[in-house]
């Protein structure tokens, strides 16, 4: 217990102490490598899938995405809201605190991951048509979707141990786990796929035996290098700890629910032009979000540095923080969105080689391409707010892209552009989420220069 102590002593003054940037750099490095590794997931599903010559077969992975959604959401309501609360309380130096909620989260995820697997289960098809299924795609949606189901728990548990990881300053562990399993996911998918000619379920199986892998590993991580132990006794009954998960955790629940609520309305919105454009739109999300993930990753190194620093009150290492992932994440999706906008054809193609979809597709990623960069602002003000406890213009900011905007978006645009309406969507509404995202984030960063109390 001792040398458990001295560790966490140590890493406070780490993260309280180092220079700023070169921190943010350290710890983000894992955290992009397990966001890059994550969305090869579903990227490699989609990928291997495709390779069936079939628009229903890929169009199906693309409609269970949003049930995906809905599990990552529950796991990062849960690992953000108590991985938030932790980095502040490691702050404080308060590692029983620290503790009590580690266990609370992690056990409440398993939990809720059970109920999303056996409610599923239960109403399986009736679940896939309001996910998007068409008719035609219905029996490979049903395939995929009632085994990825089953992974529910492990999955939900798994982004808590991550984030809880992470937001201890230990992405290394977190990579490690996340990594592995998107290994053996890529490895698993062709060999389940055609070896064992399990079709779109065989992509199905590789995820969750991948994700279980992870969820095990990652568990092995949290008893090494001075991080939090789980153990059952220290789960709270008391509201007060879910109270900090709700403030904490509902931006996240909020940005990955209604991103699950855009990708279904997209769906819709696309299923009057057939299963080419359900499938292009489905190969685009797989794209941006495989490009966004670096980003994301980049600004996950900033949290912890932003938590433990806004716990110790040294609120101008927190805003330091903020601009260099701001100017950082700036210049890296100028690149990608570039590459993105001239290579369209060809990155559609890789995931589905037939006309239709790529003429779909790539048009919808050149749109996304032009407003891609206000992602860095947007996303970096979300994970600010979030760390520091300010629930309400955090949720605002996240619920904006995919949520406020995007939702009336789709279908407002389509009825009056028809399938530009949809392919234009995205960007549309990322242009407004700037354009609120900006003076909510300018003044977070004038209370910060003021002096604020702990929330």
């Amino acid at each position: 217990m001792e040398n458990a102590n001295e560790l966490q002593s140590q890493k406070f003054h780490q993260m309280t102490e180092t220079p700023v940037g070169r921190l943010i750099m350290r710890l983000a490095l894992p955290c992009i490598i397990s966001m890059l590794v994550t969305s090869f997931y579903n990227m490699a599903d989609t990928f291997f899938v495709g390779l069936l010559k079939s628009n229903a077969a890929t169009g199906a992975v693309g409609v269970v995405f949003s049930l995906m959604a809905i599990i990552q959401a529950v796991g990062f309501f849960f690992g953000h809201g108590s991985g938030n609360f932790i980095s502040r309380a490691l702050g404080h130096q308060d590692y029983e605190e620290a503790s009590n909620m580690a266990a609370t989260g992690f056990f409440s995820a398993l939990t809720a991951g059970v109920l999303i697997c056996l409610l599923g289960e239960i109403f399986l098809e009736p679940l896939a048509y309001l996910l998007g299924s068409t008719d035609t795609i219905l029996p490979y949606t049903k395939a995929y979707l009632q085994v990825i189901l089953l992974g529910a728990p492990w999955m939900t548990a798994s982004l808590v141990l991550n984030n809880q990881l992470r937001f201890q300053g230990s992405a290394a562990y977190a990579m490690v786990g996340i990594a592995s399993g998107a290994v053996l996911n890529i490895g698993l998918d062709p060999l389940l796929i055609f070896v064992f000619h399990m079709g779109v379920a065989g992509a199905a199986w590789a995820t969750i035996i991948s994700q279980f892998v992870s969820f095990l590993l990652l568990l092995v991580g949290s008893t090494r290098g001075g991080n939090l132990h789980i153990h059952i006794s220290r789960i709270q009954k008391d509201l007060y700890y879910y109270r900090m998960i709700i403030k904490g955790g509902l931006p996240s629940l909020a940005r990955q629910g209604l991103a699950c609520v855009a990708t279904i309305c997209l769906n819709w919105a696309a299923r009057p032009y057939g299963d080419a454009a359900i499938a292009a739109m489905g190969v685009v999300q797989r794209i941006t979000m495989f490009g966004g993930s670096a980003m994301i990753g980049f600004g996950q190194g900033f949290q912890p540095v932003c938590g433990f620093n806004f716990g110790a009150g040294l609120y101008a290492r927190v805003k330091q923080g903020f601009f260099f992932c701001v100017k950082v994440s700036a210049i890296f999706l100028l690149v990608m969105s570039s590459l993105g906008f001239f290579f369209a054809p060809q990155l559609i193609a890789l995931f589905r080689d037939d006309p239709d979809v790529i003429a779909c597709g790539a048009a919808a990623l050149r749109f996304q391409c032009l407003t891609f960069v206000f992602q860095s602002w947007i996303v970096m003000s979300n994970m600010m707010l979030q760390t520091i406890g300010r629930t309400v213009p955090a949720t605002f900011v996240a619920m904006a892209r995919q949520g406020v905007f995007f939702i009336p978006l789709v279908w407002l645009l389509s009825l009056s552009f028809g399938l530009l309406g949809v392919q234009i969507c995205q960007s549309v509404s990322d242009a407004m989420s700037l354009m609120f995202a900006i003076p909510i984030q300018i003044h977070a960063l004038r209370t910060l220069e003021e002096g604020v109390p702990h929330p």
